[in-house]
């Protein structure tokens, strides 16, 4: 039997439970078998953690390739290469990932979704699991496309949908579209039917456009502040109106490019638990820097982030848990950092979370975070 003392657990930002500290008895298997607060102004025997916070590991609900592997592009000789981009996302500190498709043609996007099924039946210890898929278009705005190619924009109805998906409905988690579009909103009718989640992304939604959208099941915005209207004093758009329900998860890329950190902190203080961070990060994830392809385009890679010759944004190449630590540099909010990376995309999945959710989990699977406050730098390793 092994006592753990003075660990700090995820805290819901703006929650009004006192912070404290909670102890962990675990078995001769390192399975986490009870956890209770510290005694008020008492000690406690065991092997202190002096305050280090312990949390799951992270969810990725955007991320678009790695190892040179573009999620668009996959083909069944890829698919040991894909299992190695698995564990290097484990060892990452990533548990789960919706493998993000941009927009593409049919056929590659049909034969990459059978890839995939044939990874998510391989699944093993030490390998991050691959959740439904993210299927970040076709049905996208095409003033706001960014970095998907034009000749694959859709106008959204549900017989394109089916035609892409037909036969993998229930391996699709999410699907970023632009709810403004004419179709969007019979298309939207028909993906809460599958039971498939519904971001707003690459869109040109005004706050009305949003509020009705989100009224109808849009339930996360993708990439928030990129490919959409900006907060603006006299048109708050899509953001601002779902700062002001408190209910739309936010997906923000913490890399300092796509959002400028300042404006990545007011954010994170204004959405509080809604906020959810994401990779976005493209094919060159895992390699070195320096000029790569993606499909027939040429794509850089500088300093983690990926832009096309022309200077268009694209993505990155920096690990999750990455943006972790540099949204908490930027703001001092660790356990904020942390909620948004751990457990807020599992709100986005599932309705709720399990207030025990310790209990029966491995240490090993877990992972342990150290704060310095006073330098403002969060740093992660395996908890074990």
């Amino acid at each position: 039997m092994r006592r753990i003392t003075d660990v700090r657990l995820p805290r819901r930002p703006g929650s009004n439970d006192p912070v404290g500290l909670s102890w962990l008895s675990l078995d001769d298997h390192n399975l986490i078998t009870a956890t209770g607060p510290m005694p008020a102004g008492g000690a406690m025997a065991g092997e202190s953690w002096h305050g280090d916070r312990l949390s799951q590991r992270g969810i990725d609900l955007q991320i678009n390739g790695g190892l040179g592997l573009a999620f668009t592009e996959l083909s069944d000789q890829d698919l040991p290469r894909l299992l190695e981009l698995l564990e290097l996302l484990w060892r990452d500190g990533v548990e789960a990932i919706a493998p993000t498709l941009v927009t593409c043609g049919v056929t590659p996007l049909r034969q990459s979704l059978a890839v995939l099924r044939k990874a998510r039946d391989r699944h093993s210890t030490g390998r991050c699991q691959l959740l439904g898929a993210h299927l970040e278009g076709p049905f996208l705005a095409e003033a706001r496309r960014g970095a998907h190619p034009l000749e694959h924009i859709a106008a959204p109805s549900v017989a394109a949908l089916k035609e892409r998906i037909a036969g993998f409905e229930t391996e699709i988690s999410l699907i970023t579209l632009a709810p403004e579009q004419p179709g969007a909103q019979a298309l939207l009718s028909h993906l809460k039917e599958l039971g498939i989640q519904v971001a707003l992304g690459h869109s040109t939604a005004n706050a009305d456009q949003a509020a009705l959208a989100f009224s109808q099941g849009v339930d996360m915005i993708t990439h928030a502040f990129n490919a959409m209207p900006g907060l603006h004093h006299r048109a708050p758009g899509p953001l601002g109106e779902a700062c002001r329900r408190g209910d739309i998860a936010l997906g923000l890329i913490a890399d300092g490019v796509h959002v400028h950190p300042t404006t990545a902190v007011l954010l994170q203080r204004m959405a509080g638990d809604q906020l959810v961070l994401v990779s976005d990060a493209l094919a060159p994830y895992g390699l070195a820097e320096g000029e790569h392809r993606w499909d027939e385009r040429v794509l850089l890679v500088n300093n983690g982030t990926c832009r096309l010759e022309d200077g268009t944004l694209a993505g990155v190449t920096l690990p999750l848990l990455e943006g972790t630590c540099r949204l908490a540099s930027w703001s001092g909010d660790a356990d904020g950092a942390i909620w948004a990376s751990t457990m807020a995309p599992r709100e986005v999945l599932t309705e709720s979370l399990e207030d025990h959710w310790l209990i029966g989990n491995m240490l090993s699977d877990l992972l342990r975070w150290e704060w310095n406050a006073s330098e403002r730098k969060l740093a992660w390793r395996g908890a074990a």
